[in-house]
């Protein structure tokens, strides 16, 4: 009932061309090349100097994010613990009215 149909590969129509042979060149030696003159490197941008202040800006701004980050996450995983024992007392609810309905007959 549910078996795949698997396509068959239909054989090509036309011409077909046969692949174009690919005759090996070769190498003549020539001049050798000169080696290039080693040139100066450019000077790099200029380093990053990292004053008390800043170091102190930079680890005051990653503890806020990392606080804030976790802020985010504990309340998260509050509201899904919340939702779940919500649920868990409506299915107790409602399997205690089931079961009352059910004796009543």
């Amino acid at each position: 009932m549910l078996r795949p149909k698997i396509p068959t590969m239909p054989q090509p129509t036309g011409l077909s061309t046969p692949p174009a042979l690919i005759e090996p060149t070769t190498i003549t030696p020539g001049t050798p090349v000169p080696s290039p003159t080693p040139v100066a490197p450019a000077p790099s941008r200029p380093v990053v100097q990292l004053t008390p202040g800043t170091m102190l800006a930079l680890v005051g701004a990653g503890t806020a994010a990392v606080l804030v980050l976790g802020a985010v996450l504990v309340s998260l995983l509050l509201a899904v613990a919340v939702t779940g024992a919500s649920v868990a007392v409506c299915a107790v609810v409602l399997r205690s009215v089931l079961a009352s309905e059910a004796k009543r007959r």
